[in-house]
């Protein structure tokens, strides 16, 4: 990530946190309709499965009655063999519905998951790095991975089951209100409790289950710098520390889901003891009722059979109800993140770069991270075709950020950068940066094959082209000896190399691309003096005839440069060659004057 020093916008991480917002928000809930509008067919095949299903399950109790009132009573033996069949084939037609649902909901479900995850991608490829600088990307992943999760359990699950469990309980209701009003009262007088134990769940769920969304993200987040930083922690023996932070974390995810567990544990209970105080009121008053010749035997058999039926989709409603829940601060969060502008983005109407001669200027540039905090001011700079343009000075002096805005990962506060006198803002960014080449101070190398990672610059180049570029950089003979040669595996982020290796592959990356500028930061910073010379070697061939910026760490990479430009405090306080500016004896030569002497101090301590 490239931002500069003291100006960037370091400590501006925050922690996760959920967000508040409404049980059911009906604007979340449209947006999130959306995504099934491509799977109608699917939904509307699915909702008719769930009718019949719903219809063949209504029916089966009241066959019982038939079957007990009309056949059993009479000794009607051809009777009950035919209603039995019936039963039979009502029973195949509720399973055959179900699955038929199930399938259907399944498939559009994990269409939705994946269209919706590769918008998310995308959109995170489109945003510009200060959402990265200011965001955990524990968290990003967590709305990539959980909160796309949830949303996915609601529209593949919830609300078909929602509408499934509510045709069952009207139609139990309608059904038993027919058959027998006064045993039907009787029966529903417990839900009076239903409703009061139903609400005290779900007021006391909404707090719980938004605290798990916020548990499981705060552990993602940790985890992700953990793993990322194993090895600063290990290098400090901070392994103690570090399980302390995660254990918090873990132990507060662990917390939220005990206490949302414990109130399903209390609730569920509670639906199932009012499912038997409600089965007693049928056998007292309904057996009461069959003595007194009110209502027959099949009545009271078909109201147990409905009583049993009627608390299930309450139990189910419930559990909708959470993920109703967690599907609303999942989208809260998603459609947060869908909905964040790129900071950086193409202007209507934005046109190709043109092929790139060479001739870069910065004209009267400001720019600054966050409002009221300049990083750069005033900066006026101009590079010739084919020059070499160096950067030096203290840490967080803006370095960094010169060449950020030059890429475009940022826009200017004020002033322009043109390329060839054309605005760089009037350009694509994808036109601009295919003819920049950026070599980073650490280089990220992904998973693949050596020969994958230095194609990466050109996804065209051929095998051939592969080599040369590695020969130019002095890395071809080390490749050759590696188990598998170019086809050697590379682990994640490059760990099976060293970081000169990763250095000299990024510049085989980098040349291979053919950049017609190319900017170096601070990339020999970190290898040793042998790697430095294969770079200095390869250099040679990758500066000629390309507009070059070059971050220097080490002021003797630099003493050929066309121009050196001293940034102090986000300003350029000294221009001109390596030997002007020693002889200016300026901050130029106070700063080569300390690392000449501490590369003294070093051979003789060697």
């Amino acid at each position: 990530m490239m931002h500069g020093g003291g100006g960037g916008p370091g400590g501006m991480l925050h922690h996760y946190h959920d967000v508040t917002g409404k049980a059911y928000d009906p604007r979340i809930m449209a947006r999130l309709l959306r995504y099934l509008a491509p799977h109608w067919a699917a939904v509307a095949g699915a909702l008719v499965a769930m009718f019949l299903a719903a219809a063949a399950n209504l029916a089966a109790p009241y066959l019982l009655k038939l079957a007990i009132d009309q056949f059993i009573a009479r000794g009607d033996l051809g009777g009950l063999n035919r209603i039995a069949l019936l039963t039979v084939t009502v029973f195949f037609l509720a399973y055959a519905a179900t699955w038929q649902q199930t399938w259907l909901m399944a498939q559009v479900g994990q269409n939705i998951l994946a269209t919706m995850r590769a918008q998310i991608f995308r959109h995170l490829q489109r945003l510009g790095l200060n959402y990265f600088d200011t965001h955990e990307s524990g968290v990003t992943m967590s709305r990539l991975v959980n909160d796309v999760s949830v949303i996915n359990d609601l529209l593949s699950t919830g609300v078909v089951n929602m509408l499934s469990d509510v045709v069952m309980l009207v139609g139990i209701v309608g059904i038993m209100l027919a058959m027998d009003l006064e045993l039907a009262l009787l029966t529903f007088s417990v839900l009076p409790v239903m409703v009061i134990a139903t609400v005290l769940f779900t007021s006391r769920a909404k707090v719980a289950y938004r605290e798990t969304r916020s548990a499981i993200g705060a552990v993602a987040a940790d985890l992700q710098e953990t793993i990322s930083s194993v090895r600063v922690v290990q290098s400090f023996a901070r392994e103690d520390v570090s399980r302390q932070r995660f254990d918090a974390v873990n132990q507060r995810n662990r917390a939220a889901n005990i206490q949302a567990v414990t109130l399903s544990s209390a609730f569920m209970p509670v639906v199932d003891l009012l499912s038997m105080v409600a089965t007693a009121i049928v056998v007292l008053f309904g057996g009461l009722a069959v003595i007194r010749g009110d209502v027959t035997v099949g009545v009271v058999v078909a109201f147990l059979s409905y009583v049993g039926r009627f608390f299930a989709p309450i139990r189910d409603l419930s559990q909708v109800y959470t993920t109703f829940q967690a599907a609303m601060a999942g989208g809260e969060r998603v459609f947060e993140l869908l909905d964040e502008e790129p900071q950086v983005h193409d202007r209507p109407g934005a046109m190709e770069m043109p092929p790139i001669r060479g001739h870069v200027a910065f004209d009267h540039v400001d720019f600054a991270y966050k409002p009221g905090e300049p990083v750069l001011k005033d900066v006026c700079l101009e590079a010739q075709p084919g020059q070499t343009v160096a950067l030096v000075g203290p840490t967080g002096a803006g370095k960094t950020s010169i060449v950020s805005l030059l890429v475009r990962f940022y826009d200017v506060s004020d002033g322009q950068i043109t390329i060839d006198g054309v605005d760089i803002r009037d350009v694509t960014q994808a036109s601009l940066r295919s003819q920049l080449g950026i070599v980073l101070q650490d280089p990220f190398l992904f998973s693949g094959t050596v020969s994958d990672n230095i194609r990466l610059g050109r996804p065209s180049a051929t095998q051939e082209e592969v080599e040369e570029a590695a020969r130019l950089v002095g890395i071809h003979d080390f490749i050759g000896r590696l188990p598998q040669g170019y086809d050697t595996p590379v682990m994640e982020r490059g760990q099976n190399f060293s970081q000169g290796q990763r250095q000299l592959l990024s510049f085989a990356r980098a040349i291979i691309a053919r950049p017609r500028i190319l900017i170096l930061d601070e990339a020999t910073s970190s290898v040793d003096t042998r790697t430095e010379r294969l770079i200095q070697q390869a250099l040679t061939v990758l500066l000629k005839n390309r507009t070059s910026f070059v971050i220097a760490h080490r002021l003797s990479t630099i003493e050929s440069a066309d121009q050196v430009l001293v940034i102090d405090g986000g300003r350029i306080v000294e221009r001109g060659t390596h030997r002007e500016l020693l002889a200016q004896r300026g901050l130029y030569h106070h700063l080569h004057s300390l690392q000449v002497g501490r590369l003294a101090e070093e051979a003789a301590a060697g």
